[in-house]
């Protein structure tokens, strides 16, 4: 599994073959000459790495989907990643912190954690995460989400914005 990842995506159980030739297609549209893309090991969970801004990818990606809906045949959710870390509370804490600034002093915030092959709990991630973070938390409409994404020994963390992740499935019917 590709370590160096700052892009998940996601597929019907499967088709993962297909989804990484069509991310790895999708990337080369938007520019990335060399573009890395990944199973992760998960059914249906792909990683890739692009030298561009995952935030912009996802957002020129959006912009292929309004324009040739067709060529999304595959790939289901693109989200972006941050930072990858080792799956370790302590580093959790301190990269959430860290990323943490990125919610502005009036703004609330979630944490949303994915995981899979962990035994890590959900709560323990959470409250890790959340620990040195001094904002109001609202769950169900927050300005800022602090996404944290297990998968075995490596964890992605982003601070996005709700509309930071393509649902290409949600955004086709629109």
């Amino acid at each position: 599994m590709l370590r160096d990842f700052n892009l998940l995506a996601t597929t019907s159980r499967g088709t993962e073959d297909e989804a990484c030739s069509e991310l790895w297609y999708l990337l080369g549209e938007v520019g990335d000459s060399a573009p890395v893309v990944d199973k992760t090991g998960v059914a249906g969970l792909i990683a890739a790495k692009t030298v561009f801004n995952p935030f912009d990818v996802v957002e020129k990606f959006r912009q292929i989907l309004h324009e040739r809906p067709y060529e999304f045949r595959y790939t289901l959710r693109v989200i972006p990643i941050e930072r990858v870390i080792r799956t370790n509370l302590a580093e959790i804490q301190r990269v959430a912190t860290e990323l943490s600034a990125k919610i502005g002093k009036n703004e609330t915030f979630r944490v949303t954690v994915e995981k899979r092959f962990t035994e890590t709990s959900t709560r323990d991630i959470i409250e890790a995460a959340a620990a040195n973070i001094e904002r109001n938390v609202d769950l169900n409409k927050p300005d800022k989400i602090l996404l944290i994404e297990v998968i075995g020994g490596l964890t992605g963390i982003s601070v996005i914005n709700p509309d930071d992740i393509l649902s290409t499935v949600r955004e086709k019917i629109l």
